[in-house]
């Protein structure tokens, strides 16, 4: 598979620079890391949840799991996992379980977990199993423009 659809367009429109990391097929996180052979805290995986205003992708590290409880009172809203097939609907043109933290490319709010702010070089799903993204600190930047930070991952 090559590179979702929507997530290639908007590297295409803000002329991010990019590099594709091919591993053998996975299905987790720390998998992926093993398999690229690189840090699984350089990884961004991106998670979906909903409430009654919509959905929002939460964007953490893969070495670590989101804290609902601690986004939620950042935000101030009921938030609870999108259902699988909600995920799927959202991420059309990716495998699932293949969701690339790019909220923007999809249409929905983001919010991004500051321990990925200051890599130097950061890893996503490219929408399959197979293929990363590499990212610069400031390409990464760039695709995470005016969007809310915070502290809502926590060490697993």
């Amino acid at each position: 598979m090559t590179i979702a659809t929507r997530l290639q367009n908007v590297l295409a429109d803000r002329k991010i620079a990019y590099q594709t990391i091919a591993h053998p097929k996975t299905f987790c996180s720390s998998d992926t890391a093993q398999a690229a052979h690189i840090p699984d805290d350089h990884i961004a995986k991106g998670v979906v949840l909903k409430d009654k205003l919509g959905y929002l992708l939460a964007v953490i590290p893969a070495s670590e799991w989101l804290d609902v409880h601690r986004l939620q009172s950042e935000l101030d809203r009921d938030l609870h996992l999108a259902e699988e097939a909600e995920v799927e609907r959202l991420f059309a043109d990716c495998e699932p379980g293949a969701v690339p933290p790019v909220g923007s490319a999809y249409g929905l709010e983001t919010v991004l977990d500051e321990a990925l702010t200051s890599l130097g070089r950061v890893y996503f799903e490219a929408g399959d199993h197979e293929q990363l993204i590499e990212v610069s600190e400031e390409a990464f930047h760039e695709l995470m423009r005016g969007i809310r930070h915070g502290h809502f991952s926590q060490i697993h």
